[in-house]
């Protein structure tokens, strides 16, 4: 286990494995949390039987116990024109039955007043579970910014809303270290981390892409990953984001997300 810095492994990274395996694989690379996506990002991404008592939750629970790596959180909970927020229950019981703490929310409405009408029903469905929610801010989405997710909590106004910092988007969003100044500490309750190349990609297919498909190891790209690690508060969890596709096709899971936790190591050490 990191001895500096809880660090998790975030379910992108290595989405090529079932969660139960996330969570073994978590563990033989020396991780002290997890994060599960048990809700698809995408129509097309595959859907785990992971909500419920399924076998596959009841797997995912004696990992977690026979390990002793942690849930940190779950994802994830896209907010819709058309979201009925009540059909996230059974998600959100079934997360904080495995013991998570976070939820992680994309905020995809146009309309500014329902979105936060919304998230505010989620963070009350949440709250009574342990559960917080945490919008993440992504330029392609409605939520582009940390401007943005702020003005969301503001309306939302829930003791448990939370802000997520995504280097990849933080950065193409527009955003620089100083931003982080402005998010009140107690709603940074984890963060995630990634590298990428200094160029931001000119049209949202390829912004998308690069963000879900093809980021660097922390240390291998060009984000100002020093800026925002000063500027977060140093008790959170790190939560390594890190999908690379093409790497994938030739080396394991497992020697991947050790290769990404030694980095940060070295990273977190450099500050």
């Amino acid at each position: 286990m990191s001895a500096a810095r809880p660090l998790a492994l975030g379910a992108l990274t290595v989405l090529e494995l079932s969660p139960d395996d996330i969570v073994s694989c978590a563990a033989d690379a020396g991780y002290d949390y997890v994060g599960l996506r048990i809700l698809p990002a995408t129509p097309t991404e595959v859907t785990w039987p992971a909500i419920g008592d399924t076998p596959l939750t009841r797997s995912i629970a004696r990992r977690l116990d026979d390990t002793g790596v942690r849930l940190l959180d779950i994802e994830i909970f896209r907010l819709l024109p058309e979201t009925d927020v009540r059909a996230f229950v059974p998600a959100l019981e079934t997360g904080a039955r495995l013991g998570a703490t976070q939820a992680l929310v994309a905020g995809n409405d146009p309309e500014p007043a329902r979105l936060a009408d919304r998230f505010a029903a989620l963070c009350e469905l949440g709250a009574p579970l342990g559960l917080a929610m945490n919008v993440e801010p992504m330029p392609w989405t409605e939520v582009k910014n940390v401007a943005h997710g702020l003005r969301l909590l503001a309306g939302a106004d829930r003791p448990n809303a939370g802000l997520l910092v995504d280097p990849i988007h933080f950065d193409r969003g527009g955003d620089v270290p100083a931003n982080i100044a402005a998010i009140p500490r107690e709603r940074l309750r984890y963060m995630q981390l990634c590298d990428a190349p200094a160029e931001r990609p000119r049209d949202n297919e390829t912004l998308i892409f690069q963000a879900r498909n093809e980021r660097l190891m922390p240390g291998d790209g060009a984000l100002d990953l020093k800026g925002i690690l000063k500027a977060m508060p140093r008790d959170i969890p790190i939560a390594l984001e890190v999908p690379m596709r093409t790497l994938a096709q030739t080396v394991p899971a497992v020697e991947r997300v050790k290769r990404m936790r030694n980095k940060t190591e070295a990273l977190l050490a450099a500050l």
